[in-house]
């Protein structure tokens, strides 16, 4: 036992083998037994996370994409995006795979409304009061009034 306890200073090797024949795991087994189980609750824990993602039909992944593409370029809103994923002389997504495409994208509607009323401003020369109508109307872009409100107060 003696020349254990100078391997297990030395190394850690002894530790082991001393253990095993005394049935009482050392405290590096202890923490790597713990460390192994820690691991593998974490991978049960992101198994289901990765097949949620794995998950996702493509229709939905494209509609995404094309949402954030509108957003991005466009400065659409939430309303507009959705009816022209949806629409028949648009892109024909299923009205399930818009819906996925709006509550996923990274959008700042406030912004996009903004961008859209200095556009108004610059290039059609309109009032405030006349921008304001352009944006919320149902003919127009489908902001929100808060959403458009936000835009006249920030231009």
């Amino acid at each position: 036992m003696y020349s254990a306890a100078i391997d297990d200073a030395t190394n850690g090797s002894a530790a082991t083998s001393a253990s095993a024949s005394s049935g009482v795991p050392s405290a590096s087994e202890t923490s790597s037994a713990a460390s192994d189980a820690s691991v593998a609750e974490s991978s049960r824990q992101a198994a289901p996370q990765q097949s949620a993602e794995a998950e996702v039909p493509r229709e939905y992944e494209s509609a995404l994409a094309k949402a954030k593409s509108y957003s991005d370029t466009m400065h659409m809103s939430k309303q507009g995006i959705y009816d022209q994923l949806t629409s028949e002389y648009g892109e024909q997504f299923s009205a399930e795979a818009a819906q996925y495409a709006i509550d996923n994208v990274v959008a700042d509607w406030n912004a996009n409304a903004l961008e859209k009323a200095k556009s108004y401003e610059e290039m059609m020369n309109m009032s405030p009061a006349a921008i304001h109508d352009q944006l919320t109307s149902e003919y127009g872009e489908k902001f929100t009034e808060e959403e458009a409100d936000y835009a006249i107060a920030n231009m």
